[in-house]
């Protein structure tokens, strides 16, 4: 569907909305680009979502220029899975793909490297309707869209086949994609083979000493191109923080030293089938005893770690954005800001994602369409990583618009102009062989067992703590919830 564009003079926001009749109607004429902004681990720790212990100033600002989303669940609580949901636009309940981080090129759900009628992913369709596709950093699982193996090995295949323009992500001292994802200051990373296992690492003194500040830079320098380009451009710009290890410069660190860092108000490990031990997070060498619970004193460093981390990353994000609006190029963008899945942080015990509870599942969505969105629009409806690939189609209306796949989401575009307050009672999360049903007020998981659901438990929502399993309470709201489940798998 292709949408009338607005040509009024919109409102001047943080410098970063539309400026003025003139340049409305003559963005108005072009192609709208996009910029896509993935940012691995985030959930909703941000000012915007009334954290009020973070420090993200650029994206609390976005958020007065776009519309925030409360309410945004991903499909898959683990990177590579994630991932392939957004790319593709199919549904876990589809694809099978419920937790492989490698589902996009290897597997029975891989995407091939043959050109299809329709395309296969989200930035193949805007490459075939004539836009260049960049990608920086990592928006597929790889760290930068190449196919290699955490120790190094593979043989670099595009991991996206048909994808991507270009690859441009810099690799700096650290010489090779998981280099950059897992790096230490100086070059070190995780699996250069000397042992490099800190959690966090707050020595280095510049933006640029680290990955995502190199990879703000290099997305700065191709905005900087795009002035005077004569193609439309998709741009997907993957930054690696909050994901651990916790890096980022001495500032981020030291900016929270006189802060009264909270720890989770939920202490208690839970009664449930979904608990697990942080395997992830617990590999990491730290400078505290690992224990099970944490101490108060270990949860408040990891906390401020994460945070100076999103600090970090809302640096970069905020140069970016001011590219976009120095270059003249603001008016004509998309942007998107997405989180890939939400992250515990001591709450239930647990420090990670890889779980079908809510901490895990909820992250980031804004969206800002010029002319379309309504700007600090914050809506509560409950919406789905599976919704911004036909929402970008919706908004963008590129030329080619066959797909490989039928898409699973629902276009946003209501939300956005504030025309309506939800387009789905449920949104369906997967892990594994267990599905989590979240409507406004309660969150539902079970494990399909042979088509049976088992370990059903049953959670109201709305509040910190996870609290006691009502399955047994409510049989009712368990029976209309997984008559739910049953009725969006049918509408899929």
């Amino acid at each position: 569907m292709k949408l009338v564009r607005s040509f009024s003079i919109c409102v001047v926001i943080m410098g970063w909305a539309v400026s003025g009749l003139s340049s409305a109607v003559d963005a108005a004429d072009q192609p709208l680009n996009v910029l896509f902004i993935a940012i691995d681990d985030l959930r909703p720790e941000l000012g915007c979502y009334g954290i009020e212990e973070a420090q993200s100033p650029s994206l609390d600002a976005f958020a007065e220029t776009a519309v925030r989303f409360n309410n945004h669940f991903v499909q898959v609580p683990t990177c590579g899975a994630s991932r392939y949901s957004l790319l593709t636009g199919r549904s876990p309940l589809r694809s099978g793909v419920t937790s492989s981080n490698s589902a996009l090129y290897q597997g029975e759900a891989k995407l091939s490297d043959v050109s299809q009628p329709g395309a296969q992913s989200m930035p193949e369709l805007f490459r075939r309707s004539g836009y260049q596709t960049v990608c920086i950093g990592k928006i597929s699982h790889t760290a930068d869209g190449r196919v290699y193996e955490y120790n190094g090995k593979g043989d670099g295949r595009d991991e996206v086949p048909l994808a991507w323009d270009k690859l441009a992500t810099p690799l700096g001292a650290w010489k090779r994609g998981w280099g950059v994802f897992f790096a230490y200051p100086n070059g070190v990373h995780r699996e250069d083979g000397q042992g490099h296992q800190d959690l966090m690492d707050f020595t280095a003194t510049k933006d640029t000493d680290l990955p995502d500040g190199l990879m703000a830079q290099s997305a700065i320098e191709f905005l900087q191109k795009q002035r005077d380009a004569d193609a439309p451009f998709f741009l997907g710009l993957g930054f690696f923080k909050p994901h651990l290890p916790f890096v980022a410069p001495k500032q981020d660190w030291d900016a929270f030293e006189n802060s009264e860092i909270e720890i989770a108000k939920d202490q208690q490990k839970p009664e449930t089938a979904y608990w697990h031990r942080s395997g992830e997070f617990y590999r990491y060498d730290a400078p505290f005893e690992k224990q099970h619970p944490l101490s108060t004193d270990a949860q408040r460093d990891v906390r401020r770690g994460y945070l100076a981390c999103v600090r970090y990353v809302d640096r970069q994000v905020g140069k970016v954005l001011d590219a976009l609006q120095q270059n003249g190029l603001a008016d004509n963008t998309v942007v998107v800001v997405w989180g890939d899945h939400g992250w515990h942080l001591g709450d239930q015990q647990i420090w990670g994602k890889h779980s079908p509870l809510e901490r895990a599942l909820r992250s980031v969505l804004m969206i800002r369409v010029p002319a379309v969105s309504k700007p600090g629009l914050v809506s509560d409806a409950l919406v789905e990583t599976l919704d911004v690939y036909p929402t970008l189609i919706d908004v963008c209306d590129p030329s080619f618009q066959q797909t490989d796949k039928p898409l699973d989401g629902k276009s946003l575009t209501g939300l956005l102009r504030g025309e309506t307050d939800s387009v789905r009672d449920a949104s369906l999360s997967y892990w594994n062989n267990a599905i989590s049903v979240r409507t406004l007020d309660h969150r539902l998981i079970a494990k399909n067992v042979g088509g049976e659901y088992r370990s059903i438990e049953l959670y109201p929502t709305g509040n910190e703590v996870l609290g006691t399993n009502l399955a047994d309470e409510q049989p009712g709201k368990v029976k209309e919830m997984l008559e739910m489940i049953e009725r969006e798998s049918n509408l899929r």
